[in-house]
């Protein structure tokens, strides 16, 4: 099984024509993704390069195509009217890859759309490399920017397991799975849920999900300094997951005050240290991998392999 989407998940993006939406659709169709419109103000009844119908409005892209799932390509300043516009037409899934979206845009989408309180759609992002449920063509779906082929389903795995990754970092989320692949393990779905300080899904509403699928036999957690996702991550995994956690956290050895990448990693007011989520994490029962090397053998590790 997998998370959020499937073989079966019908794809729209919202800035198709442009560079990167043009690029990124290739390669989810590549993929298998079931990529089936795009959006795109006063282009409506064309095509793509990929040969994707062009729709003016995501109303009427999902009218015509039953669309349950969209990606942005949007730039900055109009990233948050196209998250709202996805909600409005209906999407359940709506993954922003833009980088850059203002933090006041976000809060009145959060604000808009109720996140966090178990209503309305489910939102990726925004500054975030996607999702994937690794698979053949037909039965996976690659909804972002990541590198499809270092993904395996856990049939495709030498331990014939899986783990599903959750990750505010894109690279280390790529690093997470090239090394689990080389060790055998395979990938459920793989979260890249974004470094900006307000966004759509967190650790926890991900956490839900992984620890009731059956077929997620451990969960990698790589976080990042700032803010306090992860030590309510932390509580929840003391609370509720019996599944092996692996977790890692980046930017120790940042100076408070000081932004490290994302624009949610920042120690400040004393809070959002790597050490005192290390510390949270730890007592829950999570394996902590000490460097981004370690990663795919502390899962390993954790799951007895």
């Amino acid at each position: 099984m997998s998370i959020l989407v499937d073989g079966n998940t019908k794809v729209i993006c919202q800035g198709i024509t442009g560079t990167a939406g043009s690029f990124h659709t290739k390669a989810c169709l590549e993929y298998g993704t079931k990529i089936v419109g795009g959006v795109v103000p006063n282009k409506g009844g064309t095509k793509d390069a990929n040969g994707v119908p062009v729709f003016n409005t995501c109303y009427e892209a999902v009218k015509a195509t039953g669309a349950d799932a969209t990606m942005i390509f949007v730039p900055p300043p109009f990233a948050a009217d196209a998250i709202l516009e996805a909600a409005d037409a209906g999407i359940a899934l709506i993954v922003c890859i833009t980088e850059g979206v203002p933090v006041l845009d976000m809060m009145r989408v959060r604000r808009t759309l109720a996140l966090g309180a178990g209503k309305g759609p489910r939102l990726i992002g925004p500054n975030c490399p996607g999702i994937i449920t690794p698979g053949p063509k037909g039965k996976g779906c690659k909804i972002g920017i990541m590198p499809g082929y270092i993904h395996k389903p856990a049939d495709k795995a030498e331990s014939k397991k899986a783990v599903g990754i959750i990750s505010r970092s894109g690279t280390l989320t790529y690093e997470a799975v090239w090394q689990t692949s080389n060790l055998g393990i395979g990938q459920t779905t793989c979260v890249g849920i974004g470094g900006d300080p307000v966004r759509g899904l967190n650790f926890v509403d991900c956490l839900v999900l992984f620890n009731a699928d059956p077929q997620t036999d451990g969960i990698i957690l790589i976080g990042e300094i700032g803010g306090s996702d992860e030590e309510k991550a932390a509580e929840f995994i003391k609370a509720h997951v019996r599944k092996p956690v692996t977790a890692f956290i980046a930017g120790r050895s940042a100076p408070p005050g000081r932004r490290m990448g994302h624009a949610g990693a920042i120690i400040s007011g004393g809070e959002g240290g790597a050490d005192a989520k290390l510390k949270c994490l730890q007592e829950a029962g999570c394996y902590i991998a000490q460097s981004p090397g370690d990663i795919g053998s502390t899962m390993a590790k954790a799951m007895g392999l």
